[in-house]
């Protein structure tokens, strides 16, 4: 099965739990105000996630004069990805990693941190801008956006419905072991989905970023470098975004491969390697 229609299936699975909780709780009326309610949300990720997530990092974009190598090479790879080049962000962070964001291929942005330029050579920075192009390129930011969103919001009605305040306190009257469950197991079941959605998506953009440059071993290196580091040098932010870096920075040996949300270093690289370029 294709990338593309494993994160179709898994969108769609998550659309179903979403209406399924507002079916549940409410009926007909409550399915409607579940899809209203994911719509406004999904508005508001739509059109501002990229702002938000840049503010929140503090990222101050590059200008040529500060960096031209950098601009150069973006501008290289997005010509031949076939797509407007993204604005270019730095975040003044020690430890080295990545990531993309905008709604669309023409209001894209990507960003990196102090610490990944310090680290890599021009080879392997080069394969880490590939991949955050190929995101960009292939709608990554936007799907990852939908997903983060679908999940948090299911939590959020979950919760709410269990406490008895949604839909007129209709629920109070329900199987209280029902409400539950509800609240521990849907938003784990979105949760794991949304996950899956975003390793899907990682291996994708290795792979499109890899066959972009015709070249894999700057990014299987790059990816040895940051998962390295990540263990070191730890990054300040949120662990709600952590699905949009090129490699997870708030992730510990402790995690399990299905609540992780990138595939394990060795997984990547072993799917580059098997690129025929």
């Amino acid at each position: 099965m294709s990338e593309t229609i494993k994160t179709v299936l898994l969108l769609s699975l998550l659309t179903g739990l979403f209406l399924g909780v507002g079916y549940y709780l409410g009926g007909s009326s409550g399915a409607g105000v579940a899809l209203i309610f994911s719509l406004l949300m999904n508005f508001f990720a739509y059109w501002y996630s990229d702002k938000i997530v840049l503010r929140m990092y503090n990222a101050k974009e590059i200008s040529k004069a500060e960096n031209s190598a950098i601009h150069q090479t973006v501008e290289e790879i997005s010509e031949k990805a076939g797509i407007p080049k993204p604005k270019i962000y730095l975040v003044d962070q020690k430890a080295p990693n990545a990531f993309a964001t905008g709604r669309n291929p023409k209001n894209g942005a990507l960003a990196v941190t102090t610490g990944l330029l310090d680290i890599l050579d021009d080879a392997e920075v080069k394969g880490v801008l590939s991949h955050e192009i190929a995101h960009i390129k292939n709608r990554d930011t936007l799907i990852s956006t939908l997903a983060a969103t679908f999940a948090g919001a299911l939590a959020f009605i979950a919760q709410t419905a269990y406490n008895g305040a949604l839909f007129g306190g209709r629920d109070r009257n329900r199987n209280p072991i029902g409400l539950v469950l509800m609240v521990v197991f849907v938003p784990l079941a979105a949760t794991i989905v949304r996950l899956a959605i975003s390793r899907s998506r990682e291996f994708a953009a290795d792979r499109t970023g890899a066959m972009t440059i015709e070249e894999t071993k700057g990014l299987a290196s790059a990816l040895v470098k940051i998962s390295d580091a990540s263990r070191r040098v730890h990054l300040k932010g949120n662990t709600a975004t952590s699905h949009m870096f090129i490699v997870n920075p708030f992730s510990g040996d402790f995690l399990i491969s299905l609540l992780s949300t990138h595939p394990s270093t060795e997984a990547r690289i072993k799917s580059l390697k098997s690129l025929k370029i």
